[in-house]
């Protein structure tokens, strides 16, 4: 995700005093979640083995004396409740946090850099539980509130659709969670500010793959006698951009990026088969539902009048992430609160990244928001850096999520 995609957002100048009225226990607490994550960070897992993260969440709400602490929800995610000093409100919110981390080999040269090979927190995870588990000690100690807050800890976001997993579990029901809540640290953007919109925020992500099937032959001394397979998938690359370019309403947002392309043995001969794959991502369903069935249909035109056959495998993974307009804008007003407005972009232009809350919003009204990192690598880089000057913006934000949702009078 690029900070290229945030319009400019109004700084305070050097000289002027920062508004950042993070809650003195949270700052006291600063140090600790700055502990947690280095540690998170040096022992990384990956999608649903997330044991060891899992383990040390649930024994500190266990610490921290949250009312209830069930495991193994979504195979390896970990469900907290904290009750307020009130329930007369009958409200019941969730708030979630991601633990999984990436494959990717770190170079940051960190202190605690990842003592596991070929895994990394390249994308901030460790961040955000650190900041959800500052939040959820916070809230046992005070629990000035009235209704229930639901601290979520999922596995598997990165491609394994740990939060549907969650869900499918019974997360909702069982919890009778009735609002839900996510966050992501975001750099590029100013630390300390917050991003949000109703609507779309993320994009749909997907994946197709095409098996491009022709008659193989010499490359050299019998081309006319083969159906050429590689042919076909590079005039299926290039006729896949029609999609976006004639098919998609050009007010809305389509990306088709075929990233593999497979075919071959030797330098000449023509293959018989070949394999394409690729990302689909779009920010509205009707248009998702368009570019699944368009790509059926480009791939398989152009392969026939071509002499060959081709096979689209389509497969759905992550919805649209689709803040809803009341849970949004009650987001804008708690980060607002905790930052102040000139820190608050409540309309950001929707990202092309996918994230799998997405699921969670499908099943309840929630709005997920960006928190900005300053500078730095960009998610999903070798060398990212998670800025720890922010965890108390996050933790704040929960907290006063809580206690503004359900107030407690």
């Amino acid at each position: 995700m690029s900070a290229s995609f945030f319009p400019p957002i109004t700084l305070y100048s050097e000289q002027t005093t920062l508004l950042m009225p993070i809650i003195n226990r949270i700052a006291a607490l600063s140090d600790e979640m700055a502990a947690w994550r280095h540690d998170f960070h040096e022992h990384p897992e990956l999608l649903y083995e997330v044991h060891r993260t899992a383990g040390i969440v649930a024994d500190r709400l266990r610490e921290f004396g949250c009312d209830e602490v069930t495991t193994g929800i979504g195979r390896t995610g970990v469900v907290g409740v904290i009750r307020g000093r009130k329930s007369t409100s009958g409200k019941t919110i969730g708030l979630r946090a991601d633990m999984d981390a990436l494959p990717i080999e770190e170079t940051s040269g960190l202190p605690y850099a990842s003592k596991t090979p070929g895994l990394m927190h390249a994308c901030g995870h460790d961040g955000h539980t650190a900041m959800l588990l500052g939040a959820a000690k916070y809230l046992a100690e005070t629990r000035n509130f009235d209704g229930t807050a639901i601290v979520i800890f999922q596995p598997a976001e990165e491609g394994g659709a740990g939060g549907k997993a969650m869900i499918d579990d019974g997360l909702m029901t069982r919890w009778g969670i009735q609002e839900v809540y996510g966050m992501h640290n975001m750099p590029g953007v100013p630390e300390g500010h917050f991003a949000i919109t109703p609507g779309p925020i993320l994009a749909s992500a997907d994946s197709v793959e095409i098996t491009v099937r022709g008659k193989g032959g010499h490359g050299g001394a019998g081309p006319h006698k083969a159906v050429d397979s590689v042919l076909i998938g590079a005039q299926i690359v290039n006729g896949l951009q029609s999609i976006v370019a004639r098919n998609v309403d050009p007010l809305k947002s389509a990306v088709i990026s075929i990233c593999e392309f497979h075919a071959g043995t030797a330098f000449n001969i023509i293959p018989e088969t070949a394999l394409l794959r690729g990302t689909v991502r779009t920010l509205d369903p009707e248009v998702r539902n368009l570019v699944e069935r368009r790509i059926g249909e480009v791939a398989d035109g152009i392969a026939r009048a071509l002499g060959g056959s081709a096979e689209t495998k389509y497969t759905r993974m992550y919805p649209v992430t689709m803040n809803h307009e009341r849970e949004a804008a009650v987001a804008a007003d708690v980060a607002r609160d905790i930052v102040g407005p000139e820190r608050v972009n409540e309309r950001v232009v929707p990202l092309m990244g996918g994230e799998d809350f997405a699921f969670m919003l499908e099943e309840r009204p929630g709005a997920f928001i960006l928190l900005g990192m300053g500078d730095g690598k960009e998610c999903h880089h070798p060398a990212y850096q998670f800025n720890d000057a922010i965890l108390g913006h996050g933790a704040s934000y929960w907290v006063r999520l809580v206690e503004k949702t359900m107030p407690a009078g």
